[in-house]
């Protein structure tokens, strides 16, 4: 698949999205995934080759847009994709089903990952035990999580880009504390 260069448009390296397919591989079969900032949508059309049961792509480049389309042509991807020329922010605002798993690769040296990893988890965008792949510059550090229920599993960086991969705990029921490791006689 070949796209034009275009300054935002960042695909992940291929040694990234080995590790992380690995680090997925029980994972994508039959999940329902959403590839938010989809720009070649290399991680989202991997999902799908990989058994996902179904990708949502967002991406707000018309250019791009039209290329993943033909690819997705190109690929019979038919039931199983939606392409959505969107805003992300746009696309978060609106209610939706969650997804099993969230690939997440805002424009680097925009600072964006922190923000949507909030809108993320303020939406309840991803599934109990569901995973949101991070990816941002090396030089962004390590993502901060934004509640108790989101646990950092794997981190590693590959050149000028740090990736990363969460898991999000189930959220105890309204009303019901955490239990408490001490008792009282």
């Amino acid at each position: 698949m070949h796209f034009p260069d275009a300054p935002a448009l960042r695909p992940t390296p291929d040694r990234v999205r080995e590790t992380l397919f690995n680090w997925l591989q029980q994972d994508i079969p039959q999940a329902r995934c959403l590839d938010l900032f989809a720009g070649s949508g290399a991680l989202g059309l991997e999902a799908l080759s990989r058994g996902a049961s179904e990708v949502v792509f967002v991406e707000q480049s018309a250019a791009a847009v039209s290329m993943l389309r033909a690819e997705l042509e190109r690929l019979g991807a038919g039931a199983r994709a939606t392409l959505l020329e969107a805003d992300a922010s746009a696309f978060l605002a609106r209610p939706a089903a969650p997804f099993d798993g969230v690939f997440l690769d805002p424009p680097f040296g925009q600072g964006a990952l922190s923000q949507y990893v909030r809108l993320l988890d303020a939406g309840g965008w991803v599934k109990p035990d569901g995973w949101v792949y991070l990816e941002s510059e090396r030089s962004a550090g390590t993502p901060a999580l934004p509640s108790a229920q989101w646990e950092l599993r794997k981190s590693k960086y590959a050149g000028e880009v740090g990736y990363h991969l969460a898991r999000i705990a189930p959220r105890p029921p309204a009303g019901v504390r955490a239990a408490s490791h001490s008792e009282s006689s």
